[in-house]
C-alpha cells in the first residue's frame, strides 16, 4: 500500500530497454484482472519500435514519452476475438452494440490498471495518455485494428529517469458517498477545493493565463465545449466504424 501512496507519473525515461521476459510476466500476471464472464475482451499491442513510435506521436499530440519510452501499450477493447470464437463454435455473437463496447471498456481499463500497479511494484515509471480517446481514428489506421477493436488507453513504460513532486489529491471525503450520493452545496465545493485552490502552482497557473479561478484553467483551456464535442463526434464516429455503433 506504501507505495502506492508514494506513486507519481512518470514522463521521462532512462536509455534502458525493458527485459522481455520482465514484461511479459507483467502482461500475463495482469491478465489475473476481473474481467467479464470470464471473457477477457481486450488486447494489447506492445509498440517497441522507433518508427512505429514515431507514427503512432502525432495521435498523441506528439508528446514527448511517446517515442522515449522504451515500451508503448495501446489497451484496446476487443470484442473480435470473443465473436470469432462464437462464430467457429456454432453460436450466434450478439456483440456489435454500444453495450458490448462498455464492457470491453472495462475489462480492458481493468487489465491496463493491474499492469501499471504491476510495472510500479517491479520499480518501472508509467504515464496514461488521455489522448487515446481523442484520436482513436488515427490509432486504428497505424495499428491496423479490425472490427469490434477500439483503443481506449495508451500507456508509456520504462525505467525512470525523473522524480518529480506528487500532484495534489482531493480529500476522501469529496469522492466517496455513504450509502447514497450526497449532492454538493456551494460550502462543500469551498472546503473541499481550498487545498488544490491555494497551492503555490496552481495560482501561479491561474496568474499567467490571466483566469480569475483554477476551474476557468479547465473549462476555458484545458478541456473545452469545442474541443470535447468535436473530440465526441469523432469518438461515436470510430465506434460507428469499428461496429459498437448503427
Amino acid at each position: 500500500m506504501d507505495y502506492v501512496k508514494q506513486r507519481r507519473t512518470i514522463r521521462k525515461y532512462q536509455k534502458r530497454d525493458i527485459e522481455p521476459n520482465l514484461l511479459n510476466t507483467l502482461l500475463d500476471t495482469s491478465a489475473r484482472a476481473s474481467t467479464m464472464g470470464n471473457l477477457q475482451l481486450y488486447s494489447v499491442i506492445v509498440t517497441r519500435d522507433p518508427d512505429m513510435k514515431a507514427k503512432l506521436a502525432p495521435a498523441h499530440f506528439n508528446q514527448p514519452m511517446v517515442t522515449q519510452a522504451p515500451v508503448l501499450l495501446t489497451f484496446c477493447a476487443d470484442f473480435r476475438r470473443t465473436s470469432i470464437w462464437c462464430e467457429h463454435r456454432k453460436a450466434e455473437p450478439g456483440y456489435d452494440n454500444f453495450l458490448s463496447f462498455l464492457n470491453a471498456s472495462i475489462d480492458t481499463l481493468l487489465y491496463a490498471q493491474t499492469f501499471c500497479t504491476l510495472a510500479e511494484e517491479q520499480g518501472l515509471g508509467i504515464c496514461y495518455l488521455g489522448t487515446t480517446i481523442y484520436r482513436p481514428d488515427l490509432l486504428i489506421d497505424i495499428l491496423h485494428l479490425p472490427r469490434l477493436v477500439m483503443p481506449v488507453a495508451t500507456v508509456s513504460v520504462g525505467w525512470p529517469d525523473e522524480h518529480p513532486e506528487q500532484p495534489d489529491r482531493l480529500p476522501r471525503e469529496a469522492f466517496v458517498h455513504e450509502e447514497t450520493y450526497h449532492d454538493y452545496t456551494a460550502e462543500d465545493i469551498d472546503r473541499l477545493y481550498a487545498l488544490k485552490e491555494s497551492l503555490p502552482e496552481n495560482r501561479h497557473f491561474v496568474e499567467i493565463n490571466h483566469k480569475e479561478t483554477l476551474a476557468q484553467i479547465f473549462t476555458d483551456i484545458r478541456y473545452t465545449r469545442a474541443d470535447n464535442e468535436a473530440m465526441s463526434a469523432t469518438c461515436l464516429a470510430t465506434l460507428k466504424r469499428q461496429g459498437f455503433l448503427e
